[in-house]
């Protein structure tokens, strides 16, 4: 079975913003079960359908397929609205690949970036825009966002 590990943090400048495009990413869910969740992504212009486990700490099982970009077009129509829209930014620092999601729509204004790691005792160099942490606030999980906007929260 393949295991996501990964971390997230708020991010705290915009010191990351130097470096190459981002990608816009439209994504929805055909399940939001808090012990499963079926995703459909479509990445630039790539299609991908994701099926992910319930969350352990910093971990939990995930299976990502590349899907025909038509087919996810399609399938995006069948998700629970609303969509999830943001621009993924890969940054690197310290030989680890760090994704930085700017969100748009009902989370627009929220930065957060996160690192996959090989097992959750990794040691991690943070860059210096990382902020706080939040791989433990299930309210920054995208599922979690996509059903509860970051515009609704009254304290941030």
């Amino acid at each position: 079975m393949a295991i996501e590990i990964e971390r997230k943090f708020l991010v705290s400048s915009d010191a990351w913003r130097e470096g190459p495009a981002g990608k816009e990413i439209r994504q929805g869910y055909l399940c939001r079960d808090p012990e499963r969740s079926v995703r459909v992504r479509i990445k630039g212009e790539q299609g991908f359908l994701t099926v992910k486990g319930k969350t352990s700490g910093i971990a939990r099982s995930e299976h990502e397929y590349e899907i025909p970009l038509e087919n996810a077009r399609e399938l995006l129509e069948l998700c629970v609205p609303p969509l999830l829209e943001k621009v993924r930014y890969e940054r690197w620092h310290e030989g680890r690949c760090w994704e930085i999601d700017e969100f748009e729509g009902a989370n627009a204004g929220l930065i957060v970036a996160e690192v996959e790691l090989p097992d959750a005792a990794a040691s991690l160099t943070l860059p210096p825009w990382a902020g706080a942490e939040v791989s433990d606030d299930p309210r920054y999980f995208n599922l979690a966002l996509a059903a509860h906007p970051w515009c609704e929260w009254g304290t941030k």
